[in-house]
């Protein structure tokens, strides 16, 4: 973890200081050396959800001995700018793109799920390797999404209210955690993150933290139970929302409609401004390899079908997460895409504090393909080489 006085610094309000903060803390910094096969082109930022502003992403990234590192934040790149900036003052190269969901609507995919544990025919994709000059105009297309995503948050948090009996307010309550003000998305998590706190204000931390969620008819496990007794973790509130989003989401959450672009839509605004678009597997869970998800089917019984949609819709790449399946799993799909002619990208998810920037299984030479890939990511939104994945 990284220490708290730094991330507090690197967390400042605007951005400025952030970046101001951050050559000051350089002057006291000596970074471990970077590790050639620690690459993560999946970090999340405040811009969407994590304990982590972009600078203070781009510090720890490095502290950590990474030799790359890519944000990719929901529905927003608004981050892209500070973390480009924060790279060249930490000296990490960097790589920007962002997440978003996708509608199935029209494929053979939907009536199905594939990526998206909370709703069938919406697929979660990323626009990787987005070139500089297209930030502010990849944002500003997504604005009538975040707005519509805006309009179903404040459906989910009156589910939350009635369900519960509190009394959230969007605005007032889940907004201000968020950079909502300066284009960043609002998630899901945001507004456990906003129940989160509200609980604590009500009740406070420890025992009475324990009793309360008992209360609200939860059992927790011997791991979360310790997690609820720990007074003195810094980041009380993140462990907690996690046991409230896995608790209650399901009964609070309304399908996402018109926050989610087409697939056919998302395929044109990638190639016309040159990023790549990346479909997101995720693949059955049964023992999560991780132990962060529960048993769910996902899309590996269509796997091939999945293939298919994907090469006749256009989309070039698919990202994943080594770390996250098992060797079959990952036998199997690198098996597709190398038949079916498809990039290969990767990154595993950051937006908790409690994990590490470091993705160990790219320490295995069979690997070797996704850090190169990661350094052509980097040519293309230079445009140091053509974009030639959609011809």
């Amino acid at each position: 973890m990284m220490d708290l006085t730094i991330l507090r610094q690197l967390n400042a309000p605007t951005r400025e200081e952030r970046l101001e903060n951050l050559r000051r803390v350089l002057a006291d910094t000596q970074f471990p050396p970077m590790v050639p096969a620690y690459v993560n082109n999946h970090i999340h930022t405040t811009y969407s959800f994590s304990p982590y502003s972009p600078t203070a992403a781009v510090y720890a990234a490095r502290a950590e001995g990474l030799s790359t590192a890519g944000i990719v934040d929901h529905d927003s790149i608004a981050g892209a700018p500070e973390f480009l900036e924060a790279g060249k003052l930490v000296g990490i190269p960097t790589t920007v793109g962002m997440e978003c969901r996708v509608s199935m609507a029209g494929t053979v995919l939907a009536s199905r799920r594939t990526n998206n544990p909370d709703q069938i025919g919406v697929s979660y994709m990323t626009l990787q390797g987005v070139p500089h000059d297209q930030i502010q105009a990849l944002n500003d297309w997504f604005a009538p999404y975040r707005a519509a995503r805006g309009v179903r948050n404040e459906k989910m948090v009156a589910n939350i209210n009635r369900l519960l009996g509190t009394s959230l307010d969007y605005a007032r309550d889940v907004l201000p955690l968020s950079e909502a003000a300066h284009g960043g998305g609002v998630t899901e998590r945001h507004l456990m993150y906003a129940l989160a706190k509200a609980l604590v204000a009500e009740v406070g931390r420890g025992p009475a933290m324990v009793a309360k969620l008992a209360s609200m008819g939860l059992t927790l496990s011997e791991k979360q139970r310790a997690q609820m007794e720990d007074l003195a973790y810094p980041f009380y509130e993140y462990d907690l929302l996690g046991i409230l989003k896995a608790a209650f989401l399901p009964q609070v959450y309304v399908d996402a409609t018109d926050e989610c672009p087409g697939l056919g839509r998302m395929v044109a605004l990638a190639k016309d401004i040159g990023a790549v678009l990346c479909y997101a597997y995720l693949g059955d869970v049964g023992d999560s390899v991780t132990g962060d998800k529960k048993a769910q089917k996902f899309e590996d019984d269509y796997l091939e079908e999945v293939f298919t949609c994907l090469k006749e819709a256009g989309v070039p790449a698919v990202t994943y997460m080594p770390t996250r399946n098992t060797p079959a799993q990952l036998a199997r799909l690198r098996k597709l895409c190398e038949e079916n002619g498809i990039f290969q990208v990767s990154g595993e998810d950051i937006n908790s504090p409690r994990q590490s920037f470091i993705i160990r299984a790219m320490e295995d030479p069979q690997f070797q393909n996704l850090i190169d890939a990661t350094w052509k990511l980097m040519d293309y939104e230079n445009r140091r080489i053509p974009m030639d994945l959609y011809e």
